[in-house]
């Protein structure tokens, strides 16, 4: 039987994960692993307590979601952020899929217009280029995932860009956090996004983009 294998990376979530394990069992996981890189608050005992399994190791998020994938057991590799919840029947529509890389489209937890006006714009840019980003949820078939670049940030970027020609986006949609939008506003945080992006297409390395994004 093909099994669809959740992966988590966290740091500090207890707010959030519990929700987001619970969403990953009922979109149909048959394992939810919670990657932690190095959690000082209720985190581990949270995914333990919703049934995940708990992966703890360094602070890198690339590196969480390979140590994750490389424990995992599934055919298929489901790649979500800790506040992020699945679709009904999301597990399912990735093995329909038959597809080796893909993602969702994207709603927000959290009401108001702005954050409508960015969810329609993902969305219509991952239509467009079919390169869905890390809170959009990413899946893949183990033998032809290549392993997350070993990058401080824009390690999801860079595997969707590698992996478009095989992607598929779903239909269906994930909702996630909008609270990076909210805490820093969101033109400020969607001007900061593609300022990064044009960044790293210039050549400016992970690393100093990730100094950049985090101050």
């Amino acid at each position: 039987m093909t099994r669809v294998s959740v992966i988590i990376p966290a740091l500090n979530e207890e707010a959030h994960l519990g929700a987001t394990i619970d969403a990953a069992f009922a979109a149909g996981a048959a394992e939810v692993i919670v990657s932690d890189g190095g959690s000082r608050d209720a985190t581990l005992t949270v995914a333990r307590s919703h049934g995940a399994r708990v992966l703890a190791g360094e602070r890198n998020r690339a590196r969480q979601l390979n140590r994750g994938a490389a424990e995992a057991s599934g055919e298929w590799l489901l790649f979500v952020h800790a506040d992020t919840l699945l679709p009904p029947g999301a597990c399912e529509a990735i093995v329909r899929s038959n597809a080796d890389f893909g993602g969702f489209l994207i709603d927000f937890l959290e009401p108001g217009w702005r954050l409508r006006y960015v969810a329609f714009m993902v969305n219509a840019r991952t239509r467009l280029t079919r390169a869905p980003w890390g809170d959009q949820g990413h899946f893949a078939r183990r033998a032809a995932f290549p392993g997350y670049p070993d990058y401080p940030l824009m390690e999801d970027y860079e595997l969707a860009r590698r992996m478009r020609k095989r992607a598929v986006i779903l239909p269906l949609r994930v909702r996630t956090s909008g609270r990076r939008f909210l805490q820093k506003g969101v033109f400020r945080t969607s001007a900061i996004n593609w300022a990064v992006v044009i960044a790293y297409h210039l050549g400016v390395s992970p690393e100093r983009l990730a100094r950049w994004y985090r101050t």
